[in-house]
């Protein structure tokens, strides 16, 4: 089976570090959809306005040059992999993860749709809230997310139920806050809520850095408080 991608998707993360663990996580952040031309037709979402959820099937692109060709990839996946919120230390079967690091780099994300845009060049454009994919991500199909099939509230989730999701106190001084907008800068305290350290990573003294948008965000951890020390326009 061949398939190519039918859209890509914008975000405020050019890189992997401070990408949300999973969709819906930081529920103010804005992303867009981008059909190629190819796939740029306004019937192919008709319907779609009526549900609040879709499913987003796509590439882990940026580990492309770790899966190379099919055969390499054959050749190099590993049957275990070490989750980052185990500490990095436990191993668990590829398929009982989430990893990235798999025989096909497939992703699935169940995002919130905020509205569908029918005008405009690029239209139809797909505006959706939480993702996790990092900017310019492949996007390989689109599907609705039906609650009475998708929904399943009592199901046990593994070793993630005994986990306890790590969220930090977040300061961000008003000076540099104001270098961006308040919308802007409300998804990134959503972001930086969520601690996007790695979770064996606890230096009380080492400055972080995250790329949001054209900005670098430069900030420090210590008892479960992050305290944002620069915010780098870059664009300047």
């Amino acid at each position: 089976m061949t398939i190519e991608a039918i859209a890509h998707i914008r975000t405020e993360f050019p890189e992997k570090f401070g990408i949300p663990r999973q969709s819906g996580l930081a529920d103010e952040l804005l992303g867009r959809i981008v059909f190629e031309p190819a796939y740029r037709n306004k019937d192919a979402v008709r319907g779609l306005e009526g549900f609040d959820y879709l499913w987003l099937i796509w590439e882990f692109s940026a580990n492309r040059r770790r899966n190379a060709s099919a055969e390499t990839s054959k050749q190099a996946w590993q049957p275990t992999v070490r989750p980052p919120r185990l500490g990095g230390n436990a191993t668990m079967g590829v398929f009982a993860t989430r990893s990235p690091f798999r025989p096909n780099p497939l992703g699935l994300s169940a995002i919130r749709i905020d509205h569908i845009d029918l005008e405009g060049p690029e239209a139809p454009v797909i505006w959706v809230r939480g993702a996790d994919l990092m900017d310019g991500t492949p996007i390989y199909d689109i599907k609705p997310y039906i609650t009475y099939a998708d929904s399943h509230p009592e199901a046990r989730s593994g070793y993630v139920d005994t986990l306890d999701e790590r969220h930090v106190d977040v300061i961000i001084p008003e000076a540099e806050g104001a270098k961006m907008s308040p919308k802007r800068l409300s998804s990134l305290r959503q972001v930086l809520e969520l601690d996007p350290r790695p979770s064996y990573q606890d230096d009380p003294e080492r400055v972080y850095g995250l790329t949001f948008g054209h900005y670098n965000v430069h900030f420090t951890v210590a008892d479960k408080v992050l305290t944002v020390t620069e915010i780098e326009n870059i664009l300047k």
